[in-house]
């Protein structure tokens, strides 16, 4: 059996979608360190968490800069985030840490807008992340990550701190969810 070379790895490795996958491989691993929380299960979630939400960034990079922007990479990255950020949040309410009714607010905005873009595919139309998606994308990881911390460290109120947030994610996604709906109608009337 012939091993693949260092650099075939490399060159794969390196790929936008490689990094969205791993994006959806950090989920199992996050419900797990969740699914009996303590200080230091919790703190792991976190930094799993932290690291799967840095790939977004990196694989957009990627794909951008490299040009290997692709069908799979523009459908499976809104899917990885998504699953990635409904996850954690699910796990959150499971245990209170997360009020469930804000978490079924954004949750639902994400299935919504998911939708939307996926009948703009059908009909060969993009519409693609506005600024207001990127601010509910950022308030979101960063209510999910002192939250997921939950336990207090070095005199910090990491619980307070991920509410405080969630609140702003809570806000852009109410208003970035219109601003989609907005947008579609506009798609629709072309």
């Amino acid at each position: 059996m012939k091993l693949p070379s260092l650099n075939r790895v490399k060159t794969v490795a390196s790929q936008p979608n490689f990094l969205t996958m791993c994006r959806v491989a950090s989920v199992p691993g996050i419900v797990l360190l969740m699914m009996y929380p303590n200080k230091i299960s919790s703190f792991a979630a976190a930094l799993l968490f932290s690291a799967a939400a840095i790939t977004d960034y990196f694989d957009g990079f990627l794909a951008r800069s490299q040009g290997l922007v692709s069908n799979f990479g523009k459908i499976m990255d809104p899917l990885a985030d998504k699953l990635l950020v409904s996850c954690s949040f699910i796990m959150l309410v499971s245990h209170g840490w997360a009020p469930a009714w804000i978490v079924c607010i954004i949750i639902g905005r994400e299935i919504a807008i998911t939708g939307l873009r996926n009948f703009l595919v059908e009909t060969q139309s993009d519409m693609s992340s506005s600024n207001l998606g990127k601010y509910k994308t950022g308030f979101q990881i960063a209510a999910i990550i002192p939250l997921l911390i939950h336990y207090p460290y070095f005199g910090l109120n990491f619980q307070g701190i991920g509410l405080f947030f969630l609140y702003g994610a809570l806000i852009y996604s109410i208003w970035s969810g219109i601003d989609y709906f907005l947008q579609f109608r506009q798609y629709v009337k072309m």
